[in-house]
């Protein structure tokens, strides 16, 4: 059993936002929505396979559309998945923030602690 999630150094809430990831060095950017997301980093369900260890930059827009969280980030794990649709794969990405302004961490971390208080009560 992977016990992954409780060697994490920040907590994980299931979260669906908006979010815009570049490949870096790339004009194709992907937009789509988080699966999870923490302080440390973001997974999301995407239709072709970054790269491990692949530089990427990401927009995550959390409660305000006009002010998104920005970030570097580097793909930490990839998982291919099959998915429902005529035989389609998806890949579950695992991305790390790295120069994320404190701020930006800041907010991210209020967002997960109300969906695990909610998810506690």
């Amino acid at each position: 059993m992977w016990d992954g999630i409780n060697r994490r150094k920040f907590p994980r809430a299931n979260y669906k936002c908006l979010i815009s990831i570049k490949k870096r060095l790339t004009a194709k950017t992907i937009s789509t929505q988080t699966e999870n997301i923490g302080a440390g980093g973001i997974c999301v369900l995407l239709k072709e396979d970054l790269g491990l260890f692949q530089g990427v930059d990401v927009e995550l827009f959390l409660d305000d559309p006009k002010h998104p969280v920005r970030s570097g980030g580097t793909v930490v794990w990839v998982v291919k998945k099959a998915s429902s649709k005529k035989g389609g794969t998806l890949y579950d990405t695992g991305v790390e923030f790295i120069d994320i302004r404190p701020e930006d961490r800041e907010k991210i971390s209020e967002v997960v602690e109300k969906i695990l208080e909610k998810a506690n009560k």
